[in-house]
């Protein structure tokens, strides 16, 4: 098989492509052929050295794919060969074949491409675990949407019009066109616009239900500023330390000493009757039997219409230092995909 490494932490020209046998399913598993696998923030941050989850160097990221299952471990059902799939991995989805086990892989659904499905599992799992299980947002309430133009933004998007909720959406000038075309009535310029201000303005005053942040720093205080009174704070990231394409103790530091340790506290929350939570995917992996509850119920909505994922562009394993830069130039709308 063929497998993206990160030798060592570093700007995206570090990638590099290594050979390997292909691996055995154990028990319990399923072997699939890639055929497209996501990118996402957290690969970027193991890249640079800033991921703390990453096991070490030199390692394989990725955490999800689609793909056609090959070869099945004991125990699994003979009607899982030659499914057409789709699922995470913890790391190691950088490669052509993976092994996971079979609550890791849902049937793919005939309303998503295969590349649609490579980028499908991490995103919009974050953002049900956000709006719907810890962040309860309902039909008629308004949800705050930073980063609005990214995987996660956009999977949100979709997850609360198909709630029902109202979105606001931050995101830089050029991507305001396409989330206008996707629904978004109400965009912020976070560049030029203070957001905490805007956002008032387009509630009457009121603020939002619901802000999803995965800024970091600063950012998590006035995201909390334009929360309602029941209002929920997700966060869910920390981009304010990877602002550079290399690892910067600065950027750590200045995100880290921006953080709003003492806003939180019990009694400021009982007061003003609002909540705070984290959501980090990379640690429920103690909970997959949940997890894949989840997905099916996500499958069942995009298969219904309602999730679509917006693949920007793709890129072949060869290029994966070119995804890296592009991303981080902040040029996609949406996805990033590689394609074995």
């Amino acid at each position: 098989m063929r497998q993206i490494w990160i030798p060592k932490p570093g700007a995206p020209e570090v990638l590099e492509i290594r050979e390997a046998p292909d691996p055995e399913p154990q028990a319990g598993e399923v072997r699939v052929r890639v055929k497209a696998t996501g990118i996402n923030f957290a690969d970027i941050m193991a890249r640079m050295g800033t991921y703390p989850d990453f096991p070490g160097y030199p390692g394989v990221c990725g955490y999800e794919f689609s793909g056609t299952v090959d070869a099945i471990g004991d125990g699994v059902d003979e009607s899982y060969m030659g499914k057409e799939v789709l699922g995470l991995t913890r790391f190691g989805g950088y490669s052509d074949v993976v092994c996971v086990p079979t609550n890791q892989a849902v049937e793919r659904p005939e309303a998503l491409s295969v590349e649609e499905a490579g980028g499908f599992a991490v995103t919009y799992l974050t953002a049900y675990q956000l709006m719907v299980v810890m962040g309860s947002l309902k039909e008629g309430e308004t949800v705050l949407v930073h980063s609005a133009g990214g995987g996660v933004g956009i999977s949100a998007i979709q997850i609360a019009q198909a709630l029902g909720a109202n979105v606001v959406g931050t995101a830089s000038k050029g991507k305001h066109e396409f989330l206008r075309s996707i629904g978004v009535e109400h965009l912020i310029d976070y560049r030029t616009e203070d957001f905490v201000k805007r956002t008032l303005e387009l509630t009457d005053g009121k603020g939002v239900e619901l802000a999803l942040d995965a800024v970091g720093g600063s950012s998590f205080k006035k995201s909390y500023e334009c929360l309602s009174p029941t209002g929920r704070l997700g966060m869910f990231g920390f981009s304010i330390g990877a602002t550079g394409k290399k690892r910067s103790i600065w950027a750590l530091l200045v995100g880290i000493f921006g953080m709003p340790w003492f806003r939180f506290n019990p009694l400021n929350l009982m007061n003003e009757n609002k909540g705070v939570f984290g959501v980090n995917l990379g640690q429920m992996w103690d909970e997959s039997d949940r997890i894949e509850g989840w997905l099916t119920h996500l499958m069942e909505m995009a298969q219904e219409g309602h999730l679509k994922p917006r693949i920007d562009r793709s890129f072949s394993f060869e290029e994966a230092a070119d995804a890296h830069h592009y991303i981080q130039d902040r040029k996609n709308i949406g996805k990033v995909i590689l394609v074995p």
